[in-house]
């Protein structure tokens, strides 16, 4: 059964449907115990949790229009109350102090497309919620944002970049260098890398930001973008081993966030998209194969000799088809590739954060 919603649908409605879904919908104790030897945190499901979200967007003076759905009129809440539960342990609630203490006087650097905003923009968010007295700074010059909070020492920058190689002006026009990184030097000198690339490569018409791509020293107006993909990622691997101090510096690789623009991935008809939609899909319902550059990131990964944590966030995303802005961007259109901030966003960085601090930074 197909459950939607629209404008015309009174709010108290929503709010009245959200307490029958809640009710059907299994709640798992937060006491769960770790098993020893780790977990796999990216397999899993999608579990009520009234404890969630892990903050109001009217907290974080800073967040992108586009992503706060609730303040561009989004009618329904029962999005933001599921938790991520890996199938074998508990992933550890996110906790600002801890992150902060352990990772006291470092630098973090976000490096890719709007998916890599939406990613800091969630974690500042999660930041400043949870520690709304300390003080911190916001600043944006050119590409690069810096979020600070001077009492831990710590820096969250983004670096906007949507392919990773180059796009330059030239003569005949912009051309994307799938061969070339000129920026790489900006990269240099953080304690943890997150790199992602993907959604920008799919662009056609208006969309594309580049006019020819220009591929082991050929010029070319177009080519299988599939293929482009793994030349600029492979590019990209070779930068990372030539350059980065594994001593001194963490990488990670953001996985692929997928859309959700064709009903059939979730078992209905290809014309429903990710408006309306106010509930995951399980792993079972969920039909959808894994976005082919999820195969190529792994492979360039696979072949490199830096050790990068891919952050798999690809297959616990695919089944929020309800977490997207759809029409609740504050602009125009049907927005099924971003996600919602609080959201799904939040989970990523949860990961994140178990992540960093199993390793004992």
């Amino acid at each position: 059964m197909s459950l939607t919603m629209g404008r015309g649908f009174p709010r108290f409605c929503w709010i009245i449907l959200s307490w029958i879904l809640v009710s059907c919908i299994h709640q798992v104790q937060l006491s769960e115990p770790q098993p020893p030897g780790g977990c796999d945190y990216f397999q899993g499901s999608w579990v009520f949790d009234q404890t969630y979200p892990l903050y109001n967007t009217s907290d974080c003076p800073f967040i992108e229009k586009e992503f706060d759905c609730q303040a561009n009129g989004r009618p329904d809440q029962l999005y933001l109350k599921y938790r991520w539960k890996p199938t074998d342990c508990l992933l550890p609630r996110f906790n600002a102090e801890d992150f902060l203490r352990k990772l006291k006087g470092k630098k973090i650097m976000f490096i890719g497309d709007s998916l890599s905003l939406n990613q800091w923009q969630s974690l500042t968010c999660m930041l400043h919620s949870s520690l709304p007295r300390s003080n911190y700074s916001v600043h944006r010059e050119g590409q690069l944002s810096t979020f600070y909070l001077p009492e831990y020492e710590v820096s969250l920058m983004l670096s906007r970049n949507a392919f990773l190689v180059d796009v330059v002006e030239e003569n005949m026009g912009t051309v994307l260098k799938l061969d070339s990184i000129g920026t790489g030097d900006s990269w240099k000198g953080y304690d943890f890398l997150i790199f992602n690339t993907w959604h920008w490569w799919l662009h056609k018409g208006r969309k594309q930001p580049w006019d020819f791509i220009e591929s082991r020293g050929k010029v070319v107006k177009d080519m299988d973008r599939l293929v482009a993909y793994r030349e600029g990622l492979t590019t990209w691997s070779k930068w990372v081993d030539s350059n980065v101090n594994t001593t001194t510096t963490q990488v990670f690789f953001q996985g692929i966030s997928p859309t959700h623009f064709n009903g059939k991935e979730w078992n209905e008809t290809k014309s429903l998209t990710c408006r309306g939609q106010i509930k995951p899909a399980t792993d079972s319902i969920y039909k959808g194969g894994l976005p082919p550059a999820v195969m190529v990131v792994n492979e360039v990964l696979k072949n490199m000799s830096t050790p990068v944590v891919l952050l798999d966030i690809t297959r616990l995303s695919q089944m929020r088809k309800d977490g997207h802005p759809s029409i609740y961007t504050g602009l125009m259109g049907n927005d099924c590739s971003h996600w919602c901030l609080a959201g799904v966003p939040d989970t990523w960085n949860e990961i994140l954060y178990a992540i960093l601090t199993n390793r004992g930074t």
